[in-house]
């Protein structure tokens, strides 16, 4: 069971949602807010706590840009899918270096949302075709970062970050390479350590960024 908590300010939107994803299987909503400040009062006090949650970026009070940055390090462990009514190219690529594990428009399809939700919980990241498309404009040569110093990728976790790339979980990667799920998350882990990224979505920006994987190929 995945547990889900959504912030956005519009009541029917909140409803509507619990409504259309809410299956009582895989998915059951445990927490939702109308702010910022809400959530995380509300989140405190919760006897369950979310593994995802849907995070509007235009509310009152505390937004979601400040609300984020206050959930991913109280909660780092989260998966945050951002809502938004807009989609801003640069806007999307910055969230998900920032940690974000996705980011959706709210014309989404409901369908497609609970994709996103049960992908993040299982993958770490979800990213469909805009937000491929906005990574892909906004990663070309002149937006490059240089490595950090001192970070370079052995070849065996260069193989693991482009599996991590194509989606395959821990145990797929671990299966894939003849190793252990341990010796996976362990690669995993240095590569966060050596990249500086917050998740598994920053590592496949990292990727991108610095040519060890093509959009296409997601």
């Amino acid at each position: 069971m995945i547990n889900v908590a959504i912030a956005d300010d519009e009541l029917l939107f909140r409803k509507g949602l619990r409504e259309l994803i809410d299956d009582g299987s895989e998915i059951r909503f445990c927490l939702e807010a109308a702010n910022g400040i809400e959530l995380l009062e509300l989140w405190e006090q919760a006897v369950i706590k979310p593994d995802v949650l849907l995070l509007d970026m235009a509310m009152p009070g505390m937004n979601g840009a400040q609300t984020f940055d206050q959930v991913r390090a109280s909660y780092p462990s989260v998966k945050i899918l951002i809502l938004s009514i807009h989609y801003n190219d640069h806007f999307i690529v910055t969230l998900i270096e920032r940690g974000a594990n996705g980011y959706l428009s709210k014309n989404t399809e409901p369908s497609e949302l609970k994709k996103a939700i049960l992908t993040v919980a299982r993958n770490d990241f979800y990213f469909n075709e805009d937000t491929i498309r906005a990574m892909h404009k906004n990663l070309s040569g002149k937006h490059r970062k240089a490595p950090l110093p001192g970070s370079e990728l052995s070849e065996r976790e260069i193989e693991v970050l482009k599996l991590i790339c194509r989606e395959l979980t821990a145990k797929e990667i671990a299966e894939k390479l003849y190793i252990s799920k341990r010796t996976v998350e362990g690669h995993r882990n240095s590569l966060l350590m050596k990249t500086g990224c917050r998740n598994t979505a920053g590592l496949v920006i990292y990727a991108i960024r610095h040519d060890l994987f093509r959009l296409e190929r997601l």
